[in-house]
């Protein structure tokens, strides 16, 4: 759970998962008297975090603050509430205090984390150059032809990373240019599929999905090295290799803002950004106006002989 560089010497011997999560609980019962709601809010919250963290092979004695951010992040791409988080982060905080009580660690990873409450509201956005460079990053890596076919993908279409890993081959549409995509509240929506992202999967499923397979047959379209569907976590290590390669912070849902703000930015119009992204109400799309509007006005000071 330490993310000091110093793992043998910041853990103890920690008992199993469903030991911890109950002495956990009894402690919020018994010491700090929370209500039996709350406490079994705090067990739930924390049974997700264990299942997200056995999806990478860690649990309750070997995660990291890194684990806890990528954690939050799939809530928010997933479309968790702020306020939902924001219990999430509370929960998980809570249990790293008691850890630290109970000296099971010597550090806590989850003490600099910071609420909903004080994010940046306006999503963030690569520019033009920035994501021309994670396009056209070099990987070297074996699934290289796959990850960069899922890149591709990701700012052509907007999706969320839920949805690429979903896609399945008869979603994809080459002739038309487009794919199906099931999105939130099992709404199906049609997004577009351009030449260079249409080139990548093609090649893709060519190369390199027919040695993933083995022989075998899958429905859907992205695989592990294993020939199984694709998971969010290898999807966040492909990704963040890219970013790596060309010396930019990137997130999967930093992606879909790019994506969309660039669209507004050419002036495409808002209920297309809207059904793009697969939002029900076009307010939540109504945030990104806000951010091309923020681009302007840099421009403007950054480049008009007056403006300083």
């Amino acid at each position: 759970m330490l993310d000091t560089g110093k793992e043998t010497e910041g853990r103890r011997n920690v008992p199993d998962r469903r030991a911890l999560l109950d002495r956990f609980v009894a402690y919020l019962s018994g010491e700090r008297g929370l209500s039996r709601n709350t406490v079994a809010s705090y067990s739930l919250d924390l049974r997700s975090f264990g299942g997200f963290l056995s999806e990478s092979g860690r649990d309750y004695s070997s995660f990291t603050r890194e684990d806890i951010v990528n954690f939050i992040g799939r809530l928010k791409d997933s479309g968790y509430s702020a306020a939902s988080i924001c219990r999430f982060i509370s929960s998980i905080k809570g249990f790293c205090k008691y850890l630290v009580i109970e000296k099971l660690i010597t550090d806590n990873p989850s003490e600099t984390l910071r609420m909903p409450k004080q994010w940046e509201r306006l999503p963030k956005a690569l520019s033009i150059e920035d994501t021309k460079r994670v396009l056209e990053a070099e990987v070297k890596t074996g699934m290289f032809i796959r990850d960069s076919a899922m890149l591709e993908l990701l700012y052509a279409s907007g999706l969320r990373v839920s949805e690429v890993i979903s896609i399945k081959i008869n979603d994809v549409n080459f002739e038309g240019g487009f794919l199906r995509v099931m999105g939130k509240g099992s709404r199906e929506r049609v997004v577009p599929l351009n030449q260079r992202a249409a080139k990548k999967i093609k090649n893709y499923m060519q190369e390199l999905r027919p040695v993933l397979l083995g022989g075998r047959q899958s429905p859907y379209l992205f695989l592990t090295g294993r020939g199984k569907p694709m998971t969010r976590q290898r999807f966040w290590q492909a990704l963040k290799g890219f970013g790596i390669s060309a010396g930019v912070k990137l997130t999967p849902h930093m992606l879909r803002h790019t994506f969309a703000t660039h669209l507004l930015d050419g002036g495409a119009d808002l209920r297309s950004v809207q059904k793009m992204l697969g939002h029900a109400d076009i307010a939540t799309t109504q945030i990104y106006t806000k951010v091309s509007s923020d681009r302007i006005k840099k421009v403007y000071l950054e480049h008009h002989p007056r403006a300083k």
